[in-house]
C-alpha cells in the first residue's frame, strides 16, 4: 500500500505547495484514491509535481463538511468525472467558524456543487464500499471532544448552534495484510474514534493516519496540555502506529511525541508513506 500526502499545512516535498488542508493519494490492490482534495486546485499541481495521475483514480473519500478538505473536489471532478465520490448525507450542511472578536464568523463547508456531481454517492451511518474499503461513523461517543470543536458552528434556523460532526466518517482500509485506519481531523476525537473501531471491527488498527485537531492561535491552557498528553497516553495503549499532521498542530505534536516516541510521526507536503 502507498500513500502519499498531497497536501498539508506543512513543507515537505520541493516544489509542492503547503496549505491549510488535506489530501492524501492511496494505492491499495484494487484502488487508486485520494482521502479528500485539500482547499483548492493546488492539491492537482501537487500531485502532477510528484508524479501521479489522479485521472487514474477511481475513489474520493470526502471526510467531513469542511472546505479545507472538499476545496480541490470539483477541479478534480473536471478531469476525473467517473470517480466516485463518497460523502456523508449532512456533509452539504452550512458550517462556520466563530473567529473571534474583531474577526466573526466566516463559513467553511463545501462547495454547495459537489452534491450535485454525477460521481457524488451519498451515504447514512456505516456503508461497505467492498472487501478493501468501509466508510464507519462513530455512535455514541464516551470520550471528550476535542476542545477545538467549540468555535465550530452549523446554522440553526436564524443562528447558530455547536457542530456536533455528525458530518464525519472514517475511511478503514484493508489490503495487503493491514488495517489502516484514515480520518481528516478526528473532530469526533480521536479516542472515540479508536474505540468505535475495536467495537465495530475487533481489535486496533495496525496503522492510523489522521490529524488529531488541536490546534489553536493562543497558547495551551495547563488542561488543554493535560488533555494532550491523556490522549497520548490513551492511544499508547493500542497496538498502532500514528502518522499525524495537518490540524494537530505542531506545538501538540511535540507533547505527544514526547509520550509516544517512534509510535507517533508526522507527515509533510508530498510525504510517502510505504505499508
Amino acid at each position: 500500500m502507498r500513500i502519499v500526502t498531497l497536501i498539508e499545512n506543512t513543507e515537505g516535498a520541493p516544489g509542492c505547495t503547503a496549505a491549510h488542508g488535506l489530501s492524501f493519494y492511496i494505492e491499495t490492490g484494487k484502488h487508486k484514491l485520494l482521502s479528500d482534495l485539500g482547499p483548492s486546485d493546488e492539491t492537482l499541481r501537487n500531485a502532477e509535481v510528484l508524479g501521479i495521475d489522479l485521472t487514474k483514480v477511481d475513489t474520493v473519500i470526502l471526510s467531513h463538511g469542511h472546505y479545507d478538505h472538499s476545496g480541490g473536489i470539483l477541479p478534480f471532478s473536471r478531469i476525473c468525472p467517473d470517480a466516485r465520490i463518497y460523502m456523508r448525507r449532512c456533509a452539504d450542511g452550512e458550517y462556520y467558524a466563530d473567529d473571534g472578536p474583531g474577526i466573526g464568523i466566516r463559513y467553511i463547508g463545501i462547495d454547495p456543487d459537489i452534491p450535485a456531481l454525477p460521481g457524488t454517492v451519498v451515504t447514512d451511518g456505516d456503508f461497505r464500499i467492498d472487501d478493501e474499503l468501509f466508510l464507519m461513523t462513530i455512535d455514541s461517543p464516551t470520550h471528550p471532544i476535542p476542545a477545538a470543536n467549540k468555535k465550530l458552528l452549523v446554522r440553526a434556523g436564524d443562528g447558530y448552534a455547536r457542530d456536533d460532526f455528525r458530518h464525519e466518517h472514517f475511511l478503514v482500509i484493508t489490503s495487503e495484510g493491514k488495517r489502516v485506519l484514515m480520518s481528516g481531523c478526528a473532530h469526533n476525537g480521536m479516542l472515540n474514534i479508536m474505540e468505535t473501531f475495536e467495537k465495530k471491527l475487533g481489535g486496533a488498527p495496525d496503522f492510523v493516519i489522521s490529524g488529531f485537531h488541536m490546534m489553536k492561535a493562543t497558547e495551551y491552557t495547563a488542561e488543554e496540555v493535560r488533555d494532550i498528553r491523556e490522549t497520548a497516553e490513551k492511544l499508547m495503549e493500542y497496538d498502532t502506529l500514528y502518522y499525524t499532521c495537518h490540524c494537530t498542530g505542531i506545538p501538540a505534536f511535540d507533547i505527544m511525541k514526547g509520550i509516544m516516541g517512534d509510535r507517533l510521526k508526522y507527515v509533510h507536503t508530498g510525504d510517502e508513506i510505504i505499508i
